[in-house]
């Protein structure tokens, strides 16, 4: 598990954690029951504070991305494939929307941008 810390980012470090996870797990580099790096192991390696990855953690619990096992450690949660699935439909929607946003700015009818998606699902073939 490959995790980078900006410093120079905006973003909160345990986000950046969190987020870096939570992609992971969603394009399947990190798979179901994969057992997670301690928190101490994690923090240590990233050289951060134990509570910040505490707080990534967390974050990815509440998600029901990871699933902690008392004396065991954290692992990527089974059986969330629909959790995965609404994550990414969200990002397609996410990515449809700056595309509905820059056709507006360009006074692209609704007709237009309809083929021109039309045309790049037809030249995926």
């Amino acid at each position: 598990m490959e995790i980078i810390i900006s410093s120079s980012s905006s973003r909160p470090i345990y986000e950046q954690i969190t987020s870096q996870i939570k992609n992971q797990i969603i394009v399947g580099e990190l798979k179901a029951g994969e057992q997670l790096p301690s928190i101490r192991s994690l923090a240590n390696s990233l050289r951060v504070s134990a509570i910040t990855t505490k707080r990534a953690y967390a974050d990815l619990e509440a998600a029901g991305f990871i699933e902690t096992v008392q004396g065991k450690g954290s692992f990527v949660a089974g059986g969330n494939a629909e959790l995965l699935r609404e994550e990414r439909l969200r990002e397609v929607e996410g990515h449809l929307v700056r595309a509905i946003d820059a056709a507006g700015a360009l006074d692209l009818t609704q007709a237009e941008l309809i083929e021109m998606l039309t045309i790049l699902l037809e030249s995926d073939d």
